[in-house]
């Protein structure tokens, strides 16, 4: 039997390191994000260094030691040396629990930098102000975003000064990008992806039309070539220039694609007409006509019902009276004739239209459960606290699978872009149940094969599969069968090995994988250091973060320019803010201008970019 704090090594003493309390994906991500690129040291608290992640935590080079407590009590803080560490990343457990040891962890540390996530983001922003120096964060509300985008078809953006930021990808780049963010994009191997490659600038090809035709190159006269006595013998002239140039554009385009970040005015919805939801409406009214025998017998009634109005309508010549009559018969509610009336000769006249009414009242005996029946499915789904199921007109729509965190976020995402939505879920108890039938969102429950649940889901109808449970051998299954079911349908994979991940990009095309640690990660690493990421943006497998900094007194960007920045490689700088200034300058022109307090600068940066940023911005600190 193993008690808490049982075979792990005593820490030494420590200062100056960050504490990670977790052994999920995300704590396993997050650590390796600290040790990797801002190379601090870490110590981590597990719960099971048997179980999950923590066996691969542990095997990090760069971790200072790895604890194990059953919960984050005060002695367990203690053996992490809390005291002396400089920050605290809880990522694992309900946000109660988190609450708890952000509270009692700045006891121990009132200093500390605490970093939490947290599921419900207004209680979040509620606990940031009962802490000195914390952040709460939600990783499925950072990865989500990706994940609906994906779905779609389309990039993710992130909002930056009223504009969108967004990725574009070949032949979608147009001229006015702001810069490439990545090359050599080839989906059979996912591995060869070159974020923030080395580019020239815009006046690269002015030089080297000025070498060419200047001192540096020949003279033309005529559309002749000169001969130029400089230029060594055997020295290859235009025209032989000009097919190495050829070639090397060939061997460039062998390279795979580009990638590149562009800005939106506005971000896009999801564009579906009128037309387009009454069909889905008309189709839906048919799952109460299931039954070939009602069908029949309703059909029947509704002829009888038209055949009668026609009697009525030609014998009163009056077409307002004759509805108004119809509809009191079919409700029950018309007034007969009284054999006086009938013999005083003051009746509402003939045999023919006396039994037009009965035929009517008959009918009506026949739609009227039917109507009650519609009324009260519509009204009381709701109120018995049950799930409603994917109707007949249930068309174009986004199954996700899995009503975790992150199939919640997803859900509501697609649901506010006016996408229909169907979810699938084996736990009847999973707390995104509730969250997406207050939305009226179908969810499809029970725990049969993926094959039937997705038959349920009305797979042979749907534009896209999400599969974001938390275990990819599940997600895996969910997506072969839905491609098995449907071989148009795009598929979505939420995936933590990048192995895997690439395997299932070479192997499926109209699909995509995403991690949600991968994409949270660095945002909560960027937290822990005090920074504030604005969003992530994914190429394929890799992230790019966006970042907006300002520059304070005593800061170590006050002197720095454009190139200081860019050169090193990792950053780019995308719009800018002078001081005083209340507008963005998108894609600022001036590398030579050199920053000073109040300006502000909007930064796309790799991981380890950021984290070279961080160092820099560290010196005001």
């Amino acid at each position: 039997m193993t008690y808490e704090g049982w075979g792990t090594p005593p820490v030494e003493p420590i200062s100056q390191h960050f504490v990670v309390c977790g052994g999920n994906a995300l704590a396993h991500r997050l650590v390796l994000e600290l040790v990797e690129h801002y190379e601090v040291p870490v110590v981590v608290l597990v719960a099971d260094r048997d179980r999950d992640h923590a066996p691969r935590i542990e095997q990090l080079a760069g971790v200072s030691a790895v604890v194990e407590y059953s919960s984050i009590t005060d002695e367990a803080l203690r053996a992490v040396s809390i005291g002396t560490a400089r920050g605290l990343a809880l990522v694992e457990g309900d946000d109660q629990e988190n609450i708890h040891a952000a509270l009692s962890a700045q006891g121990h540390n009132p200093n500390i930098r605490i970093v939490l996530r947290m599921f419900n983001q207004r209680l979040g922003e509620n606990i940031e102000r009962l802490l000195r120096n914390g952040a709460a964060l939600s990783g499925s509300a950072t990865a989500a975003p990706a994940f609906a985008a994906a779905a779609l078809g389309r990039p993710n953006s992130v909002a930056v000064g009223g504009r969108f930021l967004h990725i574009a990808f070949d032949e979608a780049i147009t001229a006015d990008r702001l810069c490439i963010v990545a090359d050599r994009i080839d989906r059979q191997d996912v591995g060869r992806i070159r974020l923030m490659p080395e580019q020239e600038g815009d006046s690269a090809e002015f030089v080297r039309l000025a070498r060419e035709f200047g001192d540096d190159g020949p003279v033309r006269v005529g559309g002749a070539e000169v001969p130029d006595p400089r230029r060594p013998a055997g020295a290859a002239g235009p025209a032989a220039q000009e097919e190495a140039t050829g070639a090397v554009s060939a061997a460039l385009d062998d390279q795979g694609g580009v990638a590149a970040l562009q800005v939106l005015p506005v971000e896009p919805r999801e564009p579906i007409n009128w037309a387009r939801r009454l069909r889905w409406r008309l189709l839906d009214t048919a799952r109460y006509f299931t039954s070939a025998r009602m069908r029949l017998v309703l059909l029947i009634a509704l002829a009888a019902v038209l055949m009668a109005f026609s009697v009525l309508w030609y014998l009163s010549r009056d077409f307002g009276w004759t509805v108004y009559i119809s509809l009191l018969d079919l409700a029950g509610a018309a007034q007969p004739d009284q054999p006086a009336d009938i013999a005083a000769g003051t009746g509402t006249g003939g045999a023919w239209q006396r039994a037009a009414q009965v035929v009517i009242t008959l009918c009506g005996i026949t739609f009227a459960p039917v109507a009650t029946a519609i009324v009260v499915e519509a009204l009381a789904s709701g109120r018995r606290g049950q799930p409603r199921n994917p109707s007949a007109g249930t068309r174009e729509h986004v199954i996700v699978v899995g009503l975790g965190n992150v199939g919640t976020r997803v859900a509501s995402q697609l649901h506010e872009l006016g996408v229909p939505v169907v979810c699938m879920e084996r736990d009847p108890q999973a707390r995104g149940i509730a969250a997406v039938r207050a939305l009226g969102i179908p969810v499809v429950l029970g725990d049969g094969p993926f094959e039937e649940q997705l038959r349920r889901a009305r797979l042979k109808h749907s534009r896209a599969v999400v599969a974001v449970s938390g275990d990819d051998a599940t997600n895996l299954e969910a997506a072969l069968e839905a491609r098995h079911g449907n071989p148009e349908v795009r598929v979505v994979v939420r995936l933590f090995d990048d192995d895997f991940a690439g395997h299932f990009y070479a192997t499926l095309d109209n699909a995509a994988s995403r991690s949600v640690s991968y994409l949270a990660a660095p945002a909560f690493a960027a937290a822990l250091m005090g920074r504030e990421v604005l969003g992530t943006l994914s190429v394929f497998r890799h992230v790019l973060l966006i970042a907006e900094l300002t520059v304070e007194d005593g800061s170590g960007l006050i002197g720095m320019n454009r190139h200081d920045l860019e050169d090193p490689g990792g950053v780019r700088v995308i719009a800018a803010r002078v001081a005083r200034s209340p507008h963005l300058q998108w894609n600022y022109a001036d590398r030579t201008r050199r920053l000073g307090p109040g300006d502000q600068i909007v930064v796309a940066a790799t991981r380890s970019g950021f984290a070279r940023l961080n160092t820099v911005l560290a010196e005001e600190d």
